[in-house]
């Protein structure tokens, strides 16, 4: 694929496919790209230059074409309108730090899990309960994170959906 076009080169659906384009030389081409995903090769063209935004399903096929499960998640959290505000972008690291990560916030799982339970004994969270509670919720959150960072990496390495 030579070297990275310049104006198009931060943009997530063009870099996908750079990195595509290392394993398979079809990549290379945004026309023979295009017409492997099923788009014009001038609609791939303006999304990959941010002139335009892709169809949902046009990202779920450059994400299956390029094995880019990511992309689908970038797409969710950065694009969709509803996503924007609900869907956390992750990034994939290697395997090894990705492991360290899940099992580094899963370390104080009993305490969540007793602390939850103390909350919720009464059906009432108190305002003196309140940060123990958001501490929860963050807790569950880098949990959540991880574990979608860890899903998209299998996904995208291992082909474990």
């Amino acid at each position: 694929m030579g070297k990275k076009a310049t104006k198009a080169a931060d943009n997530m659906y063009y870099l996908a496919r750079y990195e595509a384009a290392k394993t398979n030389g079809d990549f290379t081409s945004r026309e023979k790209a295009a017409e492997i995903i099923g788009i014009d090769r001038t609609r791939l063209a303006r999304i990959e230059l941010d002139a335009i935004a892709p169809y949902p399903e046009e990202v779920l096929s450059m994400a299956r074409t390029y094995n880019c499960p990511e992309l689908c998640n970038s797409y969710c959290a950065r694009e969709c309108s509803i996503g924007r505000g609900n869907i956390k972008e992750v990034s994939i690291d290697d395997f090894d730090r990705l492991a360290l990560k899940v099992l580094g916030s899963l370390q104080d799982i009993d305490k969540l899990r007793l602390s939850l339970i103390a909350i919720s004994e009464d059906g009432i969270i108190s305002e003196q309960e309140r940060p123990a509670f958001q501490h929860i919720l963050d807790s569950l959150d880098k949990i959540s994170t991880n574990a979608k960072a860890l899903q998209l990496w299998a996904e995208k390495n291992i082909h474990i959906k």
